[in-house]
């Protein structure tokens, strides 16, 4: 299967389902975005997950962060096999699945439980359901070991959250225990944002109205500039930069524009131009245009937004 239909596979599941889904972005660490309510997807898409590499995925994990997104990479197969279903696997911290996965999760809400690592696959049990079960019908740990065909010590480190369940011993467990004890994956984590660095070199003209500029590689836009959290008059605190001080003709300029525009939608997010130069216009394809000069003259990050909105309304 060709990673396009794929896509396409996706965008459609998405949309049909209540998801308002962007573009498909070529050449990106990020393939889509997709909101439905309170989750943001940023979905990349592969045949063979292994070709996902490390400065990728932090890349995708670096935006995700910043736009309180869930990365998610969806896959075909590894290197070794094709990804089974209703399986949650891993690569460099980002949770993957295959497409029929996604697909039960999105019509069906079952979502996953049992997760592959190295050595087999795994599910994480609720320990606190275990005990309470275990001691309901008057069961040491070493009863219910017994009965499980396990050591005591390992009942004991699954009470205590120590340990993962292989999926048989869970299924045996359930049945003794007569309930269901395994935990759902929590597979729409935002990443932490603790690994996102502002640029040093942020143009001092922002950094006087408060923003940090994260610099991003291979993204429809050149760079996310985030806004000092304590500065409580700023409703919208994102916002996305493109044209950092880069020689780019018209054409290429309006499909940026309406790449940006298109995530600045799903995203929540504002979007915007910032030039040295180009003076006498103040929009392209519905993205505002600020210039240094103005930035220079303005006061707060609040003044720096309500000229985007002008702008963006005029358009």
């Amino acid at each position: 299967m060709q990673r396009d239909h794929v896509l396409r596979e996706i965008n459609e599941l998405l949309a049909n389902h209540s998801f308002e889904t962007s573009h498909i972005y070529d050449r990106s660490c990020f393939d889509m975005v997709a909101r439905k309510r309170l989750l943001l997807l940023l979905l990349k898409v592969l045949i063979n997950i292994d070709g996902l590499t490390g400065p990728q995925a932090e890349e995708i994990k670096k935006v995700a962060s910043t736009f309180l997104a869930s990365p998610l990479v969806v896959g075909l197969k590894s290197k070794h096999e094709y990804l089974e279903e209703d399986v949650v696997y891993e690569r460099h911290g980002i949770p993957v699945i295959a497409p029929e996965t996604l697909k039960n999760m999105i019509t069906e809400e079952i979502y996953p439980e049992v997760f592959a690592d190295r050595g087999g696959y795994f599910v994480q049990v609720d320990g606190n359901v275990i005990k309470d079960a275990r001691e309901r019908e008057n069961l040491s740990l070493k009863d219910l070991a017994n009965k499980a065909h396990v050591s005591r010590e390992t009942i004991y480190k699954y009470e205590h959250g120590r340990v993962r369940a292989c999926p048989e011993t869970v299924i045996t467990l359930e049945s003794i225990l007569n309930m269901k004890i395994t935990l759902s994956i929590d597979i729409f984590k935002i990443p932490q944002s603790g690994n996102v660095k502002m640029a040093e070199d942020t143009p001092k003209e922002l950094a006087q109205l408060g923003f940090g500029v994260i610099k991003t590689n291979k993204t429809p836009f050149d760079a996310i500039a985030k806004s000092d959290p304590e500065l409580a008059e700023l409703k919208k605190n994102i916002a996305m930069i493109t044209n950092m001080e880069k020689n780019r003709n018209q054409k290429i300029l309006n499909k940026m524009a309406l790449n940006v525009k298109d995530l600045s939608g799903v995203t929540g997010t504002e979007a915007v131009f910032i030039f040295e130069h180009k003076k006498n216009m103040e929009c392209i394809e519905g993205v505002p245009v600020v210039h240094n000069w103005e930035i220079k003259e303005m006061e707060s990050s609040k003044e720096f937004l309500k000229v985007i909105k002008e702008r963006k309304e005029c358009n």
